[in-house]
């Protein structure tokens, strides 16, 4: 089994492939030793399974055979390539089951978190969040980050973001929004969008009502790292709310791009199209930059922000573009790429070292970008 590790890439543009020379590999166990550098564009000579490859001149590692096998069980579970729409929204109603195997597997609230559920205004209707904060004493003020589960727009929901909410709450003092925004098929783009920003827009306003006076942030994985993002350019665009910080999981950030051919245990180029085409329909336009936030027409004056990546992931060209396109317009970016790493890693703890390392580099970012001497940043 290969030890996951992190890399660190550089370069100056979306479209230099990297070389010996412009990357840094440090393995996991190092991790406190990482340190934030520019990221770089890797080759395209990826190789399309699971055994490790070369991508351009740097060997790829190869996945956790645990996630390969567990890849391989959801696949035939939720096969979303092949699935009719009734038998989606029929899955979307039923709860994560509640066991001593799921709680290992997706992992729980940490010890001294406390939740709460509560009902935010949006504009189909209202949103179902869950507020996590620690009961331990922080220093005040406490920051408020917003937290956008992954799922294709499709699938996720408040439960399955439990751990990474609930350590981030612990982690970082922050006040943690989790939201439970609309899901496609039945409520298409862009109702996710809306009802992120709604509920961005709402905590924000009452945030001293939720015991959380300091700076706002965003995350999310997947999906929710897309709609983080495009929460982040709503509130530019619109006049607020301030965000501070951005921390985008493996993100989608371009539905324009051709199917990708790397096939990653939880997720390939036809699923992808499928999730796409369930969440924008077959007339949506997959250049809106509410969609593909790639695609704005600028990037200045976004907050900085944190970009992770899974190395076997057809989504990591869209992580590496976005990371030069906020580089490009004067956004400080850290890129970081989970070697050995598939997609969905972060939400699967029990079975992965890597997602413990990268929810730390998530809390690490944010309580740096959220402490005073951070103030300057915007």
């Amino acid at each position: 089994m290969v030890l996951p590790c992190l890399q660190d890439r550089e370069t100056r543009s979306a479209n230099r492939r990297c070389s010996h020379s412009s990357l840094s590999t440090i393995r996991g166990h190092r991790y406190s030793a990482l340190r934030a550098s520019p990221l770089a564009h890797g080759g395209r000579n990826r190789d399309d399974g699971y055994g490790g490859g070369l991508e351009g001149d740097v060997a790829m590692a190869r996945v956790d055979i645990r996630l390969q096998a567990w890849g391989w069980l959801t696949r035939r579970m939720v096969p979303i390539a092949t699935m009719d729409e009734a038998r989606i929204i029929d899955l979307q109603a039923r709860p994560i089951p509640k066991n001593a195997v799921t709680n290992w597997l997706f992992g729980t609230v940490p010890p001294g978190v406390t939740t709460a559920a509560r009902l935010v205004p949006g504009p189909g209707g209202d949103i179902p969040v869950r507020v996590y904060r620690a009961a331990a004493s922080h220093p005040e003020p406490r920051p408020l980050v917003l937290y956008f589960h992954g799922g294709g727009f499709v699938f996720g929901g408040l439960d399955m973001s439990d751990w990474a909410c609930g350590t981030i709450a612990a982690n970082v003092g922050a006040v943690v929004v989790s939201v439970g925004y609309r899901l496609a098929p039945l409520h298409p783009f862009p109702a996710a969008v809306d009802d992120c920003y709604a509920a961005l827009a709402w905590a924000a306003a009452h945030a001293a009502e939720l015991g959380a006076t300091g700076p706002v942030g965003v995350a999310g994985e997947s999906a929710g790292g897309n709609l983080s993002a495009v929460a982040c350019l709503l509130a530019r665009d619109r006049g607020g709310p301030a965000i501070r910080h951005q921390a985008l999981i493996y993100p989608v950030t371009d539905m324009t791009r051709p199917e990708s051919a790397v096939v990653s245990p939880f997720l390939s180029g036809a699923e992808m199209a499928r999730y796409n085409l369930l969440y924008l329909g077959p007339d949506g336009d997959q250049g809106n930059p509410w969609a593909s936030p790639l695609l704005a027409a600028g990037h200045c004056g976004l907050p900085p922000a944190l970009i992770q990546v899974a190395e076997h992931d057809p989504l990591r060209e869209d992580g590496v573009r976005y990371a030069a396109a906020l580089r490009d317009a004067g956004v400080p970016v850290r890129f970081t790429e989970y070697v050995g790493m598939t997609h969905g890693f972060v939400n699967f703890p029990g079975l992965s070292r890597a997602a413990h390392q990268a929810l730390a580099e998530v809390c690490a970012e944010q309580a740096a970008a959220f402490a005073p001497s951070g103030e300057t940043a915007s």
